[in-house]
């Protein structure tokens, strides 16, 4: 089970970090991501890490702003997110695979999804 918390309203410019944090599955060896979902839009990827944290993935509209990170003791991982911009706005989901994803941009690749958390950046 994944439980994502820390969204909220925040202005352009803002901060905010997001938490998920799994239970029930060995959280260390899992793949981790984030994707969101505008009103309107599809489910877009955002960042993800490896089990390893030997690597990291963004998606070009975050990098630079937004940072991925784990902590395989607390079984939760992390989006910090900075510099918000209004198509920011989104509800942010975590997601996990167990095996290493041949892409992990593709949402097919995640056997786990949390329920998602809101994120709404005013202009």
């Amino acid at each position: 089970q994944l439980q994502a918390s820390g969204g909220g309203l925040v202005q352009a410019g803002g901060s905010l970090r997001l938490s998920c944090a799994a239970s029930g599955l060995t959280f260390s060896s899992y793949h981790m991501a984030w994707f969101r979902q505008a009103p309107g839009k599809e489910r877009e990827f955002v960042s993800a890490i490896s089990w390893a944290v030997r690597s990291t993935y963004y998606a070009d509209s975050v990098k630079g702003r937004f940072t991925i990170s784990r902590d395989n003791v607390k079984n939760t991982v992390y989006l910090q997110m900075n510099s918000l911009k209004p198509e920011d706005t989104a509800v942010y989901y975590c997601a996990a695979a167990p095996r290493r994803p041949s892409n992990y941009r593709d949402n097919g690749e995640y056997n786990y999804w949390g329920q998602g958390t809101l994120v709404t950046v005013s202009s």
